[in-house]
């Protein structure tokens, strides 16, 4: 090994002990989180940079045009790959062990370095990024400072930001702002199209629940991408499903679950359509679900879970768009 390879490696040694044994990167990077310049010394000194502000107000310096991302929480690593990027890294989807099963094609390439709850930052590190994205949903957030020594590393939302904007925000750190801008135009295109075709179904009341451990939870409350879609198309919810959210998902006690009921319901759980079906067959056989008005009339829609119950994003959206059309469009 050379004597200047060595000296970088011992750098590294010296920034944080999370990191011991990843190879190749060249420094610690500034503390205060204003630069992130690392990786080879001969790569950096050829690529251009942009300066940018992320949501916590940080000034990063990224590269133009990024070449090895990581993706830390739901939502960055959904535009990433909905941008047509493949990150190299990425985090696993909530409450499951890999990818979020609705990117799962997508993201086949990826390693997840993550969970919601926090980032390994060896297997992170040993991927030698040159550009790290997370937000405010993913307990990785309370590590940025450590991020930054291995990479420039970027906030692109705050918690419970609208989707939307997260979006063009987290394409705006991997220089694709006006690509998420055209995204976002058809997509609302698309929305005031389906908007039209609801015929009978226009001002519907759509309940969603996740179903989970023998018992149902609502999810999609607040401004998240269920919710803002269903508000697009002018779908109202059932009383206890309006207004914000005080988690991520409200479980629902089985002796009121006449409070879960609506015209529609969609009903998924973390995992994709087929572990959805599967719970649906469960809930059928709970004392009361056949007396719930979605369930008589045949309008319990199973969905890919993974996507409803996501952080969210813009392929999450699609997949939330494209399930409110076939059960909803005439």
């Amino acid at each position: 090994m050379s004597s200047n390879r060595t000296s970088r490696r011992a750098v590294l040694l010296s920034c944080t002990a999370a990191v011991t044994g990843a190879l190749l990167l060249s420094g610690c990077g500034s503390d205060s989180g204003d630069d992130g310049d690392s990786g080879d010394g001969k790569e950096k000194a050829a690529a251009t940079t942009r300066r940018i502000t992320d949501a916590q107000g940080r000034k990063v310096t990224v590269p133009s045009d990024p070449k090895k991302v990581v993706t830390l929480s739901e939502p960055t690593t959904d535009a990433t790959l909905a941008l047509g990027m493949k990150p190299v890294g990425v985090t696993a989807g909530r409450g499951q062990k890999g990818v979020s099963t609705y990117l799962a094609d997508k993201a086949s390439t990826a390693q997840v370095v993550a969970t919601v709850a926090e980032a390994d930052m060896e297997k992170l590190a040993a991927l030698q990024p040159d550009l790290i994205l997370l937000d405010e949903t993913t307990g990785a957030k309370k590590t940025v400072d450590k991020l930054q020594k291995i990479a420039p590393t970027v906030v692109t939302a705050k918690l419970n930001e609208d989707w939307k904007k997260s979006f063009t925000d987290t394409a705006d750190a991997l220089n694709k702002k006006a690509d998420a801008e055209k995204w976002l135009t058809d997509f609302d295109a698309e929305v005031a199209d389906v908007k039209k075709k609801l015929g009978d179904n226009a001002g519907t009341s759509v309940s969603v629940i996740r179903w989970q451990d023998g018992a149902p939870s609502v999810v999609g409350k607040g401004d998240g991408v269920v919710a803002s879609t269903l508000k697009a198309l002018g779908a109202t919810r059932p009383k206890d499903q309006q207004g914000a959210s005080t988690g991520h998902s409200e479980p629902v006690s089985l002796e009121k679950l006449d409070t879960i009921d609506g015209d529609w319901m969609f009903f998924g759980t973390l995992a994709d359509r087929a572990d959805g079906e599967k719970a649906y067959g469960e809930a059928q056989k709970v004392t009361n679900f056949s007396k719930l008005k979605a369930e008589k009339n045949k309008h319990v829609v199973v969905v890919q879970g993974s996507a409803w119950n996501s952080a969210g994003g813009p392929l999450s959206a699609r997949v939330v768009l494209d399930d409110l059309k076939g059960a909803l469009a005439k």
